[in-house]
This record gives C-alpha cells, sequence and structure tokens, in this order.
C-alpha cells in the first residue's frame, strides 16, 4: 500500500498540520538515530546484494530459527547489505538485513546464527508494529508536551524568578528535561526492553533446534569490546540497547544453562561458512588483505575460491579460470564454482563461452534466482536472436518469482528488444527503472508501452499502473 499523498491540500492545512509534522519528525530523527543502524542502512548509496551462494546458507541457517519462533519462511526475506560493519537489523515487516561485515566476521556458523536468533526475536516479538504504535502515542505526548512547557514558559515569565515554579519539583524535571527528551527516553526504553525480549527469545529458538547459545554470547563479547570506551560515560538512559556488559551477563547464565550450549557446527556447515567468507574477502577485500588471510601457502579449497575471485576481480582472466578450474575438478557438483566461472567469461565479453557453465550452475541449484538472471544476461549478451528467445522464457519466470528485481526486468527489456516486440521491451524498461526510483523515466517508459499495447489488456494495464503511480511526499 503506497503512502497518501499530499498534491490536494491545500496550503493552509499544509500550514495547520506542519506543527504536528515537524514533532512527530523529530521525534523519528531521535529514534532511528539512536538506534545505531549500519551506516550502509543510513546512507542514499547503500548497495543491496544479490549471490545465490550466499542466500542459500543464510535460509539454511534460518531455517530451524524460523520453525522454532512459529515464523513463515516464505513471507521473510533475508537482504545483504554491502556495509563491512557488523550488524543486522529488522525493518519493512518481515525483512532481516544483514551486513556482509557481520558475515566476514564470524568465524563460525553459530555465530552468525545467533544474530539470526535475535533478529527472529524482533519478529515474532511484533516488536516493529508495537514501535510503530509507540511512535504514534509518542506524537501526542510530544505535542501536548510543546503545548504543556509553552505554557509554563508563559507561566514561569509572569510569576517571575520566585513565583510558583520552585515549590513544584515534577514541573522543574519537566521544564530541565524537556518534553521531547522525557518521551525520547521513554522510547529508548521501550526499545530497550525489546532488545532484551529478542536475546532471551534468541537462546530459546536455539535451544529448541539443538544449537547453542555460544556463538550469540561471542558476538555481543565482540560488541562490548568495541563499546567499551564508547559506553563509559554515557547516560545508560539515553541507549536503545542495554548496555554491553548487562547483555552478557544475562545471555552468560541463559546459554550456560542451556542443555545445548556445547553443541558444535557441523564441519560440513563449517566449510560452507568459510567458502562465504572466502567470497567475501575476495570480492570486496583489497589486495593486500586478500594475501594477508588466504597466502599461497594455504591450500584450502576457501584460500583458493578468495584468491580466483580475488584475480578475476584484477582483471588476471587465466590465472582466475586456472583456479576455478581447479575448484571445479574437486567438486564438479559445486554450483557456485560453475558460476562463478561463467560470471568470469561473461564479464570477460565472452558471453558464449559462459552458457556451458551457467547452465550447469542453473541445474545443480535450479532455484537459485541470482543464476537464473545471469544465465539470462548471458543469453542476451551472445546477440544471439535464438538465445534471446531462450532468454524471455527464462528472465519472464525470474520477475514472476521476484517481481522487485530489478535486474532480471532490465535484461528482460533487452531480450525482448533484441525479439523484435518493443512494446513488451519498454514495458520491461519501465518496470526495472520504476523498482530504481526513478519515477520519471519509468512515466516515460510506459507511456511509450501502453500506446502499443490494446486498451485493457495485461501490459495496457501494467503500464496504467506505473502511470499513475505517485510516490509517497514527506514534508
Amino acid at each position: 500500500m503506497t503512502e497518501p499523498s499530499h498534491a490536494g491540500r491545500t496550503p493552509s492545512s499544509r500550514q495547520r498540520h506542519a506543527p504536528v509534522r515537524r514533532a512527530f519528525g523529530a521525534l523519528l530523527a531521535l529514534v532511528t538515530g539512536a538506534q545505531s543502524l549500519p551506516a550502509a542502512a543510513q546512507s542514499a548509496n547503500a548497495s543491496i546484494i544479490r549471490d545465490a551462494e550466499i542466500e542459500q546458507l543464510l535460509r539454511e541457517y534460518t531455517a530451524p530459527i524460523f520453525r522454532a519462533a512459529g515464523i513463515n519462511a516464505s513471507a521473510t526475506k533475508i537482504i545483504l547489505v554491502g556495509d563491512r560493519s557488523f550488524n543486522a537489523f529488522v525493518a519493512n515487516g518481515q525483512k532481516i538485513f544483514v551486513n556482509v561485515g557481520a558475515l566476514m566476521d564470524s568465524k563460525t556458523p553459530n555465530e552468525i546464527i545467533g544474530v539470526l536468533a535475535h533478529e527472529s526475536g524482533h519478529i515474532a516479538g511484533g516488536h516493529l508494529v508495537r514501535q510503530r504504535q509507540e511512535l504514534a502515542k509518542a506524537q501526542i505526548l510530544a505535542v501536548a508536551g510543546m503545548l504543556m512547557g509553552a505554557g509554563a514558559v508563559v507561566g514561569m515569565a509572569r510569576s517571575g524568578p520566585y513565583g510558583r515554579v520552585g515549590s513544584d519539583g515534577a514541573g522543574m524535571a519537566g521544564a530541565l528535561l524537556g518534553p521531547g527528551e522525557i518521551v525520547r527516553r521513554s522510547l529508548l526504553a521501550y526499545q530497550r526492553g525489546d532488545e532484551q525480549a529478542a536475546d532471551r527469545a534468541a537462546l530459546n529458538y536455539l535451544a529448541a533446534s539443538g544449537q547453542s547459545g555460544r556463538g550469540l554470547v561471542t558476538t555481543m563479547e565482540r560488541f562490548q569490546n568495541d563499546a567499551l570506551f564508547k559506553t563509559s560515560q554515557i547516560d545508560p538512559y539515553l541507549l536503545s540497547h542495554p548496555l554491553p556488559s548487562e547483555r552478557i551477563a544475562s545471555l552468560q547464565t541463559a546459554a550456560k544453562a542451556s542443555p545445548t550450549f556445547n553443541a558444535k557446527d557441523s564441519p560440513a556447515l563449517q566449510a560452507r561458512h568459510d567458502l562465504m567468507r572466502a567470497k567475501l574477502f575476495g570480492f570486496m577485500g583489497n589486495t593486500g588483505e586478500v594475501a594477508r588471510r588466504y597466502p599461497v601457502s594455504d591450500t584450502s579449497v576457501a584460500a583458493r575460491y578468495a584468491r580466483a575471485i580475488s584475480a578475476y576481480r584484477l582483471g588476471r582472466l587465466d590465472q582466475a579460470l586456472g583456479l576455478i578450474d581447479g575448484l571445479i575438478a574437486g567438486q564438479p557438483g559445486n554450483p557456485y564454482f560453475h558460476e562463478m566461472k561463467g560470471q568470469a567469461l561473461l564479464e570477460a565479453g565472452r558471453a558464449g563461452q559462459s552458457l556451458a557453465n551457467l547452465r550447469q550452475a542453473s541445474a545443480l541449484a535450479p532455484n537459485a534466482l541470482p543464476i537464473r538472471v545471469l544465465l539470462g544476461h548471458a543469453l542476451v549478451a551472445t546477440g544471439n536472436p535464438k538465445d534471446a528467445t531462450e532468454a524471455v522464457h527464462i528472465l519472464t519466470q525470474a520477475t514472476q518469482r521476484e517481481d522487485d528485481n530489478a535486474e532480471a526486468w532490465q535484461y528482460l527489456a533487452m531480450a525482448e528488444e533484441r525479439r523484435g516486440n518493443p512494446a513488451n521491451a519498454q514495458l520491461a524498461a519501465a518496470q526495472a527503472v520504476f523498482l530504481q526510483g526513478k519515477y520519471i523515466e519509468a512515466r516515460t517508459q510506459a507511456d511509450r508501452a501502453q500506446k502499443q499495447f490494446p486498451r485493457g489488456s495485461p501490459g495496457w494495464l501494467k503500464a496504467d499502473d506505473i502511470l499513475n503511480y505517485r510516490p509517497p511526499v514527506f514534508d
């Protein structure tokens, strides 16, 4: 459901509502600022990363947690944020955002599973819904407080420095703190309660699924080490999360009491976790970092994976392909090694040669949507009309499974253009730029597409939806 537009509002009504909107906006800024969301989540340049291998592993990590929590896995999405700080958060309903930095820093599966269990506690506890309700209450309280504060100021001015104010301790406290500060402290206290509830829930889910709470404790200890110098002189009532020392003490006691505290991750799961970390360091680390973490003397599969990706990023294609071929020879059934080779060939301008590996990767992981989209991209890039027909089929299925996948819509537009279907191409292009937030360009493309479809047809109606969409206005 889209936000209502303010387009029909008169200036006078906008002015009448302005004080309320400003008060609520200030509260939102105070609360979200205190939540310590990662920089990528706060920045307009935040990058969302799609990777079939990592997404599949995280789905497997969360499956037993979601079952224990009673969360519908099909209605929940895990989204990778391209930020190297260690963090994760829940937003926009049942969406768990995980910074790649959390994955890169977590040495065991259990550490990141503990983080995911904590975020699942927020979802199962309905914390986002209740926080919105608390914010709505806070809006009313803030406005009332502003009015009362104004009255108190007038009263002080009229009664003079030795008047009634000094006899009312509560009034003096309110005047000193201010209504906004009182409401803010109340909201932050509410958030701290949610964080503690999510911690307890996480330990319950881990125990119910036969997993240890040790990883969650380890994560909290890492946060404590990072925050020691930051929290020593901070008013605890101004924090949205409990102090790390308090959380660790509580978590350690509860985790050690669990019969599953000494449970270990399986060697196979640890190996896949190591591959995930190697992949991320290969893609996001600089040459020196990769060399330090994965020196040539390290012949493990994870180390060779990281070095192969690093060589590919540096344009050393022959070296990268040699390393990837070695990986495929050792694990021919690993779809992600085939995907990596196909991607390297495709981005080197050898689309035709990439198809065999990408088809193999898709066959080995038929539900991996990013691989299907990459295969569709390669089919478009060959320039062969026959390949374009196959690309339309693959990419249409991809957009039906994920209608918010801008990349899939973009390549579908190219494939339809190659097939000589300008109406479908322009409609797909409109969908792609619409999902990127380029609404003016989306309307232009949708208008061109709509003129080529019969009125009332599915294509015409989809174009009409884009033409009639009005983005929310926040003022």
